[in-house]
């Protein structure tokens, strides 16, 4: 968010960055983590509820034929999203995201956590 706001011109003429009150007040009081994992279990509801021939969810379903490097494999989209459903204990999320009303109770609950 620094980067987004820029830094600030000081009365003596110099630039400081801003400092994490000053963004919070532009900001007012919105987290941005909270956001963005709101963001992403919306559209995780959108393509659960979308049907089975849309290429969206062959692209989900999709396993790539080539092998993976060596290593610790990166965290897919798909599994952080999952975890923070579980963080919340909804064990029959894909049931309850056929129902929008129930789902939007559920991303509520999952914005306001913390360890989000």
């Amino acid at each position: 968010m620094r980067k987004i706001f820029g830094p600030t011109r000081t009365d003596d003429g110099y630039w400081r960055i801003k400092t994490n009150q000053e963004i919070n007040d532009i900001l007012k009081g919105q987290n941005i983590i909270g956001f963005i994992k709101k963001q992403k279990l919306n559209w995780l509801d959108h393509v659960e509820r979308m049907a089975e021939d849309n290429i969206v969810q062959k692209i989900k379903r999709w396993k790539p034929m080539s092998k993976r490097p060596i290593g610790r494999p990166k965290t897919r989209w798909e599994d952080d999203v999952l975890e923070g459903i579980m963080s919340i204990n909804i064990s029959n999320w894909k049931k309850v995201a056929q129902n929008r009303d129930s789902w939007k109770k559920v991303v509520e609950q999952a914005r306001t956590l913390c360890r989000l």
